[in-house]
């Protein structure tokens, strides 16, 4: 199965596995490491993911690949936070973290530069609104190649 498909439905099956809860998907990655195969997979709930969390849900997740069996390959499966410089990766994101600091990064420059940081101010219409000090850029979120929480330490 192509790698996009496991991600899709691991995507499907975890988000079946999660509803009525206040966990929620973050990310789904299949990606080779070396010679490696890692299937990971980010959780995210209020307040932050426990471990607890993460083992119900990989062994969920464990039984049903090994009963689907869609990966050819031998992979690790991971389950785990998507850490302090969480992504953004729904629309959903964009309005739940508006008010945080981010770091984004556009396919294509705007204004002579791909990457910002700045306050999220959210989403409307399709377009993320950012407050970067020296003015608000609105970038259309079809153009946001990635973005995530932005930590200093």
């Amino acid at each position: 199965m192509k790698k996009t498909n496991v991600e899709a439905l691991v995507s499907t099956w975890v988000e079946e596995f999660l509803a009525g809860s206040d966990r929620e998907l973050v990310d789904v990655e299949f990606v080779k490491e070396g010679a490696n195969w890692v299937l990971r997979v980010f959780l995210d709930k209020p307040g932050g993911i426990d471990i607890e969390d993460c083992q119900e849900v990989s062994m969920a997740l464990s039984k049903r690949l090994d009963a689907e069996d869609p990966i050819s390959q031998a992979y690790s499966l991971e389950v785990s936070s998507p850490g302090l410089e969480r992504p953004l990766k729904k629309a959903s994101d964009y309005e739940r973290f508006a008010g945080e600091t981010v770091n984004l990064r556009t396919y294509s420059a705007m204004d002579g530069r791909k990457n910002f940081t700045g306050t999220l101010l959210g989403l409307e219409d399709g377009v993320v609104r950012l407050d970067l000090n020296s003015g608000i850029v609105e970038i259309p979120l079809d153009q946001v190649a990635k973005a995530h929480l932005h930590v200093e330490f």
